[in-house]
């Protein structure tokens, strides 16, 4: 590692938004580690073995795209079919990403294809309450480095748990229940304001309306609701503040 490396990783672990991204990402970490618990379970019991299962969790990094593709590599479906199966699970990545743009847009490619392996669904919630602006400012990456810190330590510790005792834990300790608890307990806490009430109404309203679309993208046609949803009603927010603004001036 060169020196310039490890002096810019020194810098970024002596931030303060460091410390403040891995402090807000501790209070979602019970629902990252049932999940990342029953994801290493699964792959061991789908019939990988310990070795491939440690790879795909460590190459993957992405639990519904593994728990989607498990299915179809156990019953030996072809390759293209359990790429393009977890691509349309993961396709919720590309919205995410274009709402990461006008932070991370003045990194490099490589630096950007970096961040994009580490991100993850509670990281961009948890990035975008600390950071609504939507402008690059110097506080950004070492805020989001410390929520990857607990974000991924705590995943991948968990799923290796799994892979390592998935013979002993019994598959009705219902792990996977008690994961979709936490993260719903998690989602209400972060809910603030009016637009992300809303937009939490909306994603859930598109769910079910469109569970019976294929490949799990009634997720994705929820998340893209939510945030039109949420867009809008920040804009209308924004316009009424402005003619408030306006009207107080002429008074003025």
């Amino acid at each position: 590692m060169s020196s310039p490396l490890l002096s810019s990783v020194r810098t970024t672990l002596r931030h303060p938004e460091f410390r403040q991204g891995a402090q807000d990402m501790v209070h979602v970490a019970l629902g990252i580690a049932a999940w990342g618990l029953v994801t290493g379970v699964a792959m061991v019991k789908s019939g990988l073995s310990v070795p491939l299962a440690v790879f795909m969790s460590l190459s993957v990094f992405a639990g519904s795209a593994q728990l989607t593709a498990l299915p179809l590599i156990a019953s030996g479906a072809p390759m293209w079919v359990v790429w393009a199966t977890a691509a349309c699970v993961n396709l919720r990545f590309v919205i995410f990403s274009a709402m990461w743009r006008p932070y991370f847009a003045p990194y490099s490619r490589g630096q950007r294809a970096v961040l994009g392996y580490f991100s993850g669904d509670l990281n961009y919630v948890m990035f975008l309450k600390r950071f609504p602006q939507g402008e690059p400012q110097p506080d950004n990456l070492p805020y989001y480095w410390g929520g990857v810190a607990t974000n991924w330590i705590g995943w991948q510790t968990s799923s290796m748990i799994g892979i390592a005792l998935a013979n002993v834990i019994p598959v009705h300790w219902g792990l996977g229940f008690a994961g979709v608890l936490a993260l719903v307990g998690i989602t209400c806490s972060l809910l603030q304001g009016k637009a992300t009430w809303v937009a939490a109404g909306t994603a859930a309203a598109a769910a079910v309306a469109a569970f019976a679309l294929p490949l799990r993208l009634n997720i994705l046609v929820a998340i893209a609701a939510a945030v039109a949803v949420g867009l809008a009603i920040e804009a209308a927010e924004q316009m009424q503040r402005q003619v408030r603004r306006e009207a107080e001036g002429r008074r003025a």
